[in-house]
């Protein structure tokens, strides 16, 4: 594992950050269903609070499976990318928090991609505003992760459609959470 001291990003604009990310790719994690197409996360600030509102989504086998959460700043005086997460699992009986650090390594100037990761470097995400992300820009990305200590031979490109799915009452829902169930099982 990498020694290296990580670099996040400095000054990082929370409000700009907001919005829907698509994962372009990630390192396979047990709590992502290993078939998962169409990742994607929605990002809502409470203006009250600062507390993010947190919506992950994915599709597998037709079914759109989901978590909420919630992400906060690590230390609410800095201008640092560096926040936490947390989410209640399992997702159709929420009883357990499970709270992780959010890593932003990386934002392009117009906020248009990011490179997102944590200090152990057990995981990694590159997010584009976008279902679809230039190779040279990936490349760029890719690159970045490398400097920072990250094994980017794990990482793993996500299918996205062009266009990409939009939730409506006609999609089968995994309202049961047995996406979640698999993945923890490893399928």
């Amino acid at each position: 594992m990498s020694t290296k001291v990580m670099e996040v990003v400095k000054k990082l604009d929370i409000q700009r950050y907001m919005g829907r990310w698509y994962e372009i790719a990630s390192f396979p994690s047990r709590f992502q269903p290993k078939d998962g197409v169409n990742t994607r996360a929605t990002y809502t600030l409470n203006q009250e609070n600062g507390c993010v509102h947190v919506l992950n989504e994915t599709w597998s086998g037709g079914k759109r499976g989901y978590i909420e959460g919630s992400a906060f700043k690590a230390d609410p005086k800095s201008d640092e990318g560096k926040l936490k997460v947390k989410f209640y699992v399992p997702p159709f009986l929420p009883i357990v928090p499970v709270t992780g650090d959010y890593w932003v390594l990386h934002v392009d100037q117009g906020y248009g991609y990011a490179l997102v990761g944590q200090p152990s470097r057990s995981y990694l995400w590159i997010l584009s505003r976008t279902s679809y992300l230039d190779d040279a820009i990936y490349d760029q990305l890719v690159e970045k992760a490398k400097e920072q200590g990250y094994d980017v031979s794990k990482l793993r490109k996500t299918p996205q459609a062009n266009p990409p799915p939009e939730e409506d009452d006609e999609t089968p829902k995994d309202a049961k959470g047995i996406w979640w169930i698999k993945s923890i099982l490893g399928k």
